[in-house]
């Protein structure tokens, strides 16, 4: 067997690279990482983990207002610090960073900073010195994309969002998707005057629709601008921000435009093109169940594959990948399904499982329980903020294949609803459960009227 400087080399330091790279070497393996940029990767420093301590400060602003209900008096008008939540945010990330560096030190990987080139099927190129490897792992994750439009190189990204020098006071989202409407509500419960743009007529393209019509709803109730059926045509600096021009006619003046137009693999540079190595449809690397690319001594997880973009798909993928190739225990292929996620826009969105529309199509014939109501929190509250919960069954097993939230700590709750969809509980297992009361989660074991079939 030929010799190799490591039995793993891992291109990329993000949470599917970190966690191959540690388990990887808790077997025995010699194990590299090379990271040009920042450990954690994109959720712990650009994406998940910011975003969600954002997400917190923007809730404060709903929280105050709450309180007057409840007997609360604030002695003043209540004043957000842009520069405070920033300043903190980036010090709790360079602890996170830290942290990342010594979980890799402390499990024996080697970290090699600079831009890792793929030379052939086992040779790595990095800041001028070049390794061998029995297995390559590319675990790059993907980069923001902003389509091409007159001043278009004006817009952020989600790269840059989070550490603005000025608080924008009029704040425009270009996108339907997570990333566009979390931010969407993240400054305008920050306090700006916060607009989204999409060029479709509904956002969330794949959730169920009625949760995105909730959503929609609440948003815009909050305060949220919604632009639908258009995009931007044009940006142009003006003396006083930004003037977007819209293929509606519309003309929108903001402080800053943010493009959450979506994101592809960041491959630029690796070297790959020169290896034959196939692509998806969508140009992400095409891997098969043990994560082999076409040439197999290179494997690749996360998002350059063009799965589930989410943090916990890349960290299974990770302990999946290391067990196929590192242990003799061969694990089955990876199951996609039935995987729980959240939005953090105001109100949050948890969902796992099917839609109702495509249970519709892959279940035939189904049965709806749905409630929106009024949290008991804003009966005190004055609050006209709604929830919505939702249970999707197939009518002839009687197992729930989808449940649906749009309200306060969504994600929180649909946690636990995952595991229960994920096991094929079926509606009487959700009815025979006792709920906790009162709360709001006890809707999910509750719901015994069929809203439609």
């Amino acid at each position: 067997m030929p010799d190799f400087d490591y039995d793993l080399f891992v291109i990329g330091a993000g949470s599917g690279g970190v966690r191959a790279a540690r388990t990887a070497a808790a077997t025995g393996a010699r194990v590299a990482v090379a990271e040009d940029r920042y450990l954690g990767g994109t959720c712990v420093n650009v994406g998940c983990v910011p975003k969600k301590l954002y997400s917190y400060a923007a809730h404060f602003h709903d929280a105050f207002e709450d309180a007057a209900g409840f007997g609360w008096r604030l002695p003043e008008p209540p004043v957000f610090d842009w520069s405070t939540l920033r300043d903190n945010k980036t010090e709790e990330i360079e602890r996170l960073n830290d942290i990342y560096g010594r979980l890799l030190e402390n499990a024996g990987v080697r970290l090699i900073s600079g831009r890792a080139q793929v030379v052939d099927d086992h040779h790595v190129a990095v800041s001028g010195e070049t390794f061998s490897a029995a297995k390559i792992l590319v675990a790059v994750g993907g980069w923001p994309w902003v389509p091409e439009f007159p001043g278009s190189e004006l817009a952020l990204t989600s790269n840059e969002v989070f550490d603005l020098d000025q608080f924008p006071q009029r704040f425009l989202a270009l996108g339907g998707g997570y990333i566009a409407v979390e931010f969407a509500s993240i400054f305008n419960g920050l306090g700006s005057e916060s607009h989204l743009v999409y060029r479709g007529e509904l956002f969330l393209r794949g959730f169920d629709r009625e949760v995105r019509e909730f959503t929609r709803e609440q948003m815009e109730q909050k305060g949220v601008r919604l632009h639908f059926e258009t995009t931007i045509e044009s940006i142009e600096k003006v003396e006083t921000g930004l003037l977007v021009s819209l293929t509606n006619g519309e003309t929108i003046e903001v402080d800053a435009v943010l493009a959450a137009t979506g994101r592809k693999p960041h491959l630029a540079g690796l070297g790959l093109d020169d290896l034959t190595i196939q692509l998806n449809p969508d140009g992400t690397l095409k891997v098969n169940d043990r994560f082999e690319t076409s040439v197999p001594s290179i494997l690749a997880l996360g998002d350059v594959t063009g799965g589930p973009e989410l943090t916990p798909v890349a960290l299974a993928e990770a302990m999946h990948l290391v067990r196929q190739h590192f242990t003799d225990s061969p694990a089955p292929p990876l199951d996609y399904h039935n995987i729980a996620t959240a939005v953090f826009c105001h109100p949050n969105i948890g969902t796992v499982g099917l839609s109702e529309e495509q249970a519709r199509e892959h279940c035939g014939a189904i049965r709806v329980y749905r409630t929106d109501f009024r949290p008991m929190k804003h009966t005190l509250s004055g609050s006209q903020e709604r929830c919505l919960m939702k249970l999707v069954v197939d009518d002839a097993s009687d197992i729930v294949v989808g449940a649906h939230m749009v309200g306060e700590e969504a994600g929180e709750l649909i946690q636990g609803i995952a595991i229960a969809v994920r096991a094929k509980l079926t509606k009487a297992d959700f009815d025979a459960t006792v709920g906790i009361h009162p709360t709001g989660a006890e809707e999910f074991v509750t719901m015994r009227s069929v809203t439609r079939r």
